[in-house]
Parts: C-alpha cells; sequence; structure tokens
C-alpha cells in the first residue's frame, strides 16, 4: 500500500501545486493592476512630471539601428495632452523628437541648463530629466517633456499693460474682462498673505489662497481642473495668477505593465484551466472505484464474498489480457487485497460452515456415545430396582462388572473433553524433562507386542543408531504414542502391521508411526485433528471419543514439536513426530 500511498500524494499535491500556481499568478496579476491603478492615479495629479519619469523608464533602444523607441501609448498621451518630448545626447544634438516642440536640430549648453534651471525655454515649458542609466545608450541622456507657454507670455504682457502698483488699473478690468470672456479663463490678483484682492472673470467663489496650496498647484497640475500660469510683482509683493483651460483631452489611463499583466492573465487562465481540468479528471478517476468499492461492501456485508465484481464490473476494470484498466489502476493494491479478502472471507465461511458440520456430527456422536452405556447403566438398575427377579452372586457380579465399564468409558469420555478444552486453552502445564526416545520408543512396543488382546496386529520397531534426547514428559507423549497406535487398531482390519521408528538430524528428533492400512481421504486426512471430528471410518461403538487425535496433535505442539500425516486409500497410514533435539534451542511454535 505504500506505493499507493505515493501515487496518492503525487496526485494531490499536482493539483494542488497547480491550484496554488494559479492562485499565485492571480493574485500577483491583480497586485500589478493594482499598482498600474495607482500608478495612473498619481501620474494623473504630477502629469506631465511623473509622465516622464515613467516615459524614461519605458523608452527601449532599436535594436541594431541605435535609435530610441517610445511606447505608443505615451506618444498618443502627449498628443492629446498637447505635449511634446524632445531627448538631447550628451553633445546637443536631438536624436529623438515627437510633437510640436522647437524646431532646433541641437541645443547650446547655456540653453540646457537655462532650460533646467527656468523650466521654460522661449515660448514653451519644459520638464527635464537626465538619465545616466545608459541602459538605451553607453552615453547620458537628457529627457525633455514641454508644452506651449504662451499664457505665461500673455499674463505678462497684461501685467506691463495694465498693471498700477501691482493692482489691475479700473480703467483697464472691461478690456481684460473682454479678453477673458473669449478664453473663458479667469485672472487672480493675491497679496503676500494670499488674500485675493482682485478677481477678473468667471473665477469661483474664493477669498484667498493657503501658504502651500500654490506649490501644491503646480506639483500637482493634473488635481486641479485648470492650468495655473504666475507673474511676480517684485515691487509691490503681489502674485498676478492665469488660470487658463486645460489643453487637449486631459490625461488618460496608461496600460502600464500591460505586457506582464496579459502574460500572467493568459498564465492564470490556462492555469486555471488545467487545475479545473485536472479536478474533474481527479472527480472521475476517484469516484468511479469509490462507487464500485462501495457496491463491493454491499455484497460482502451480504455474505456474498464469490461476487467481488460482477461480469459487468470486471469488465469496467480489466481489460481482456487481465490487466486493469488505466482509470482504475492507481486502486491495483486496492483491488488486489479486496480480491484476497474476499477469498480470505470464504474461505473462512467455508470452514466455518465446515466447522458447524463437524461440531454437530461430533456432539451427535458424543450423545450417541453417552446414550449407549446410560442406556445399559439405567436398564441393570431398573431389573434390580423391581425386585421380581432372584439373581445370583455370578449374576450380580456381571452386571456390577458391565455398569463400572460403562462408567469407566463414560469417565473417560469426559475426561478427554475436559483435556482437549484445557490443551486448546493452554492451561495445561507439562513438566518436562530429559528423555531418550530410543529406549522409550521401544518399551512402548513391546508392550503391545506382549499384550494377547492384540495377537491380531502385528508390531515393530527400527531404532535410530544414535541416542536421542528431547525435552519431554514421559507421560504425556506415552498418550500421544498410545492415541496413534491404538488409532491404526481401531480403524484397520486383523492383520494390519504396526511400525514405529526414531531418527534424527541436526536439529530435530522424529518419531514415525506406520501402517499398512486402508488409509483414509483427503477430507479425513483434513479433518484428522479437529476437536469435533470423528473419522469416516469410525464405527459406531463405545470405544471412540472423536478427541483423541486433537488431544495427540495439542501435547506435541505443547512440547514445541509439529505432527505430519501422509496417507492414501488403500496405501496405509504415516504419521511424523518432529521435536526439537535437547541439546539445541528450543525452537519457536509457528
Amino acid at each position: 500500500m505504500s506505493s499507493l500511498r505515493r501515487r496518492l500524494a503525487a496526485h494531490f499535491a499536482t493539483q494542488f501545486f497547480f491550484i496554488w500556481l494559479f492562485v499565485l499568478v492571480t493574485m500577483t496579476a491583480l497586485l500589478l493592476l493594482l499598482l498600474q491603478y495607482l500608478v495612473n492615479q498619481d501620474l494623473k495629479k504630477t502629469f506631465p512630471n511623473g509622465a516622464l519619469e515613467n516615459i524614461v523608464t519605458e523608452a527601449k533602444a532599436e535594436p541594431g539601428q541605435g535609435q530610441i523607441e517610445i511606447p505608443v501609448w505615451w506618444r498618443n498621451q502627449l498628443a492629446e495632452s498637447g505635449y511634446f518630448l524632445q531627448i538631447v545626447n550628451e553633445k546637443g544634438k536631438v536624436i529623438y523628437a515627437f510633437g510640436s516642440g522647437p524646431a532646433r536640430e541641437s541645443y547650446t549648453v547655456t540653453e540646457l541648463l537655462g532650460m533646467t534651471e527656468t523650466g521654460s525655454f522661449q515660448t514653451f515649458r519644459v520638464t527635464t530629466s537626465l538619465d545616466q542609466s545608459r541602459a538605451l545608450r553607453p552615453e547620458p541622456l537628457l529627457f525633455m517633456l514641454g508644452t506651449d507657454d504662451s499664457n505665461s507670455e500673455r499674463l505678462k504682457t497684461w501685467f506691463e499693460s495694465y498693471a498700477e502698483k501691482g493692482k489691475i488699473r479700473p480703467q483697464a478690468i472691461p478690456e481684460l474682462e473682454r479678453q477673458l470672456d473669449m478664453s473663458r479663463e479667469y485672472v487672480q490678483v493675491i497679496d503676500a498673505r494670499g488674500k485675493i484682492i482682485q478677481s477678473i472673470g468667471s473665477a469661483d467663489q474664493k477669498e484667498s489662497y493657503q501658504p502651500l496650496e500654490l506649490i501644491a498647484i503646480r506639483s500637482e497640475p493634473g488635481s486641479y481642473s485648470t492650468d495655473v500660469y504666475t507673474h511676480y510683482d517684485q515691487a509691490s509683493g503681489n502674485l498676478w495668477i492665469l488660470h487658463a483651460e486645460k489643453k487637449g483631452t486631459g490625461y488618460s489611463d496608461q496600460p502600464i505593465m500591460s505586457d506582464v499583466i496579459l502574460v500572467l492573465s493568459v498564465a492564470g487562465g490556462a492555469l486555471l484551466v488545467m487545475a479545473l481540468a485536472l479536478a474533474a479528471w481527479h472527480g472521475v478517476r476517484y469516484s468511479q472505484p469509490l462507487l464500485l468499492f462501495t457496491d463491493w461492501f454491499e455484497r460482502m456485508g451480504q455474505g456474498r464474498y464469490d461476487e467481488a465484481l460482477t461480469e459487468k464490473e470486471r469488465k469496467k476494470v480489466f481489460r481482456r489480457d487481465g490487466s486493469i484498466r488505466m482509470r482504475y489502476r492507481l486502486y491495483k493494491e486496492v483491488i488486489g487485497g479486496f480480491y484476497e479478502m474476499a477469498e480470505r472471507l470464504a474461505a473462512t465461511e467455508k470452514e466455518r460452515s465446515r466447522l458447524e458440520k463437524t461440531r454437530e456430527e461430533w456432539m451427535t456422536g458424543i450423545s450417541h456415545d453417552l446414550r449407549t452405556p446410560l442406556s445399559t447403566i439405567q436398564g441393570f438398575g431398573h431389573l434390580l430396582e423391581s425386585g421380581q427377579y432372584t439373581w445370583t452372586d455370578e449374576e450380580l457380579q456381571g452386571m456390577g462388572k458391565m455398569i463400572r465399564e460403562k462408567g469407566d468409558y463414560m469417565l473417560a469420555l469426559l475426561q478427554d473433553f475436559s483435556l482437549a478444552f484445557q490443551l486448546k486453552n493452554q492451561a495445561l502445564s507439562f513438566p518436562v524433562g530429559k528423555l531418550e526416545i530410543n529406549e522409550f520408543v521401544r518399551r512402548t512396543v513391546l508392550r503391545y507386542v506382549n499384550d494377547v488382546t492384540l495377537a491380531h496386529v502385528s508390531f515393530a520397531f527400527e531404532s535410530s543408531p544414535d541416542a536421542i534426547f528431547i525435552k519431554s514428559d514421559a507421560k504425556w507423549l506415552q498418550r500421544v504414542l498410545d492415541n496413534l497406535i491404538w488409532n491404526g487398531i481401531k480403524h484397520n482390519p486383523p492383520g494390519v502391521a504396526i511400525t514405529l521408528k526414531t531418527w534424527r538430524d541436526e536439529r530435530e528428533a522424529f518419531i514415525a508411526v506406520e501402517d499398512n492400512g486402508v488409509g483414509f481421504d483427503e477430507e479425513t486426512k483434513h479433518n484428522l485433528f479437529e476437536r469435533y471430528y470423528r473419522g469416516t471410518a469410525t464405527e459406531d461403538g463405545t470405544d471412540g471419543t472423536g478427541l483423541g487425535m486433537n488431544i495427540a496433535k495439542a501435547i506435541v505442539l505443547a512440547h514445541k514439536g509439529k505432527i505430519d500425516v501422509e496417507s492414501q486409500v488403500g496405501q496405509g497410514t504415516r504419521i511424523v513426530l518432529r521435536f526439537p533435539l535437547e541439546e539445541t534451542p528450543m525452537l519457536p511454535e509457528k
């Protein structure tokens, strides 16, 4: 399942990577849009000063031609606003010109210094910026952004014609009003404290200017509805102000960083499409197997373990060659695990049914085994209780012997049942000691050879040439051998030959009990050591409890040993016991 975890992690990590990359690109694009908005708002206020700085930054050198290219949106903005742009190299030569500026091919040193100091040249108002980054050329460049400044000359002419002690002469006011009404302009005269002492034209209702207000108008001209021109009279300390209508259509938002924003927007859209496609693909990829597993669980909950997949579902999951289709390959370990679990559950259910059947058979057998001796004891009891008969001493002794034998059998049956239960729950301990199995098995065989009641059975013993020692309790090992030998006697016809053998290897000691009898089938072989199973060859009688072989196996396992069975119908049976040698460490039970 580790590979499944890695694949799931990789799939979801890929999806989350695209989603977060989309979020990152989108946030960057939004940030740039916000930045573009703020820059445009600032340019509206500071135009043309702020515009010039951006033009310097965004100007590009034409590759291989040595020329300078200004973005088209700035050229459109300058044309709409009535501005011109010129770029001068360090020799004073104009290398770029746009708009209706001074018709000059070059400037002198004093002209450039003068326009930088005064902000004007001839009849133009000029803003300059020196670019020493050498990004465009290997020399410093002076950018000149200007506009027609004839209004300043008009205001100066009016002052010279209409001024008297720093104010407008009353006789000149009608003429000035006439000229201002034609151009929808107005003139104000303020004193040193900023108070408006005269206002000619359609001026707003304003009484004074704050000390820094005129400076703000000059630094942020885009924030005001008119262009402002001033003339200062040193003699009176008064300031003449001309408010003129703005030229052109005004500043319009520029697509600053538009290329970057466009690229980010396209990339963000592509990432969004990829993320959505990946999410949809993952939804189909993961939902179909989950629906399949849901139906699978439902069938398993109903105990239909052999229907892990229906025929229709199997065609969806597997190709004709048996390989898993691509959409389900992610869950190949899960599907394999489901099949394995279904097989195990089916096998468990089959085993449970088999054990239930054998338990019922055993209960039937044990009930029958107890009923027969109990019926005998009950019958003798009724005869003795009735008093209708006179019994001789010999008859009474026969009845007593029969009752005792039947009671002994039932007691042995109950003891075997209790012993099997204790062994199963590991509630019985064995005081093991060092035991030499060659001599032990020889004495066991000899005891059966000398039993005259077993004259119809032949016994043999094949001993190992070396002494073999194990750790065992002789009493319980004797119980194991007796169970195996008696099992061979009871379930085989007269004349059967039973042979016991001992040998060893480097780590284990072996005891084999073999017979040349009828053998048994695979079902009996498979269930031979079950607690509730009585072999198919068992005859109805009182000499079997169905627990002997189960007890034998439990005793062997308690000695850290193993028991193996080999048998075929008509070819006899071979049961081999294996124990750890006393000289070697005890092997753990598997």
